[in-house]
């Protein structure tokens, strides 16, 4: 039997560690599709997918273009401004009507915390969350856990630090979910005004100083300031918090020879992270958007339930 059987993906958290390492292992067995002089397997030949992005996105929304391109689906772009949404009809409304046309796959980013579980509950199409609110964001959870296993060999056992916003990252959230069922050990770290108390109930250590844990961390993903979505001013200023905060090469120094370096972008160059350390040897920020597409790609295929019907499509799947 399948370690997958889900239609959808709408977070990490209620998926089990073996549903997680199928789907790493899933994404391993696709990267090579991005290494062929044609970039293309036939499996989702025939299917649709709708990328519905009322939030702007560019990473995301191209990832999930190409991941379904590669796998041969129809992709139609979803704009908000120009939809049945900017006259007052209602998300399932739109999502409905959209799905009457006989598409297969609806991909929603939305503002608010839900959406992608609420229209799960409405469709017959497949639901991927490519980001919801400050809740979840599952595909970026994946490709930065699946890129931490790539470089490092292994998640059980590592040394995550999380720093930044803990209080609006919907990345965070998803990383924290599957680091946790994985076996990595995660520190959160940030401004106490930017780390809620709850988030201790994960499984996570808490630290409000980089300078105390960054000696002994394998992996440092680092979030955006997300200056949108904060109803007030959590910290004095942008200065200050790159004071605290930002890694840059001195405090590098201090940090493990082999420390990896993450960020999920769009990054805020001199605020959390310095130009030089974005572009260093530790960086593997260009590596996490190279594995998302494979990730993406695996997310699509498994969704659609084509891996059980026939392997016949799928590159060879290492363990």
């Amino acid at each position: 039997m399948s370690a997958w059987t889900r239609r959808h993906l709408l977070g990490l958290e209620e998926l089990s560690a073996d549903e997680i390492r199928h789907v790493l292992d899933t994404a391993a067995s696709f990267k090579e599709v991005s290494t062929r002089s044609i970039k293309k397997v036939p499996a989702l030949r025939g299917k649709v997918v709708v990328n519905m992005f009322v939030e702007p996105s560019t990473r995301t929304k191209m990832s999930f273009t190409l991941a379904a391109t590669r796998l041969s689906a129809d992709v139609v772009d979803f704009s908000p401004s120009m939809s049945s949404l900017s006259k007052g009809e209602t998300l399932v409304d739109t999502a409905k009507n959209i799905e009457a046309m006989g598409i297969d796959f609806i991909v929603i980013r939305h503002p608010a915390s839900g959406a992608a579980h609420l229209l799960s509950k409405v469709l017959k199409a497949s639901v991927i969350n490519a980001g919801d609110g400050a809740h979840e964001h599952p595909t970026q959870g994946l490709l930065d856990i699946f890129t931490m296993r790539e470089v490092k060999g292994r998640i059980e056992g590592l040394k995550v630090a999380i720093v930044g916003d803990l209080s609006y990252s919907r990345v965070a959230r998803s990383n924290i979910h599957g680091l946790v069922k994985l076996g990595a050990e995660v520190i959160v770290c940030g401004p106490s005004t930017l780390v809620p108390g709850p988030i201790k109930e994960l499984g996570v250590r808490v630290s409000y100083h980089i300078d105390e844990i960054i000696g002994e961390v394998d992996v440092i993903n680092l979030l955006r300031i997300q200056t949108e979505r904060q109803k007030a001013n959590l910290f004095p200023s942008i200065r200050e918090y790159a004071r605290l905060f930002q890694i840059n090469e001195e405090r590098l120094k201090r940090a493990k020879p082999d420390v990896m370096i993450m960020h999920p972008g769009p990054m805020n160059r001199g605020v959390e992270i310095s130009p030089e350390v974005a572009d260093g040897e530790k960086s593997v920020i260009l590596k996490q958007v190279e594995n998302g597409l494979a990730v993406r790609m695996a997310v699509l295929y498994l969704c659609s339930g084509s891996h059980e019907e026939s392997h016949a499509d799928v590159p060879h799947q290492g363990r």
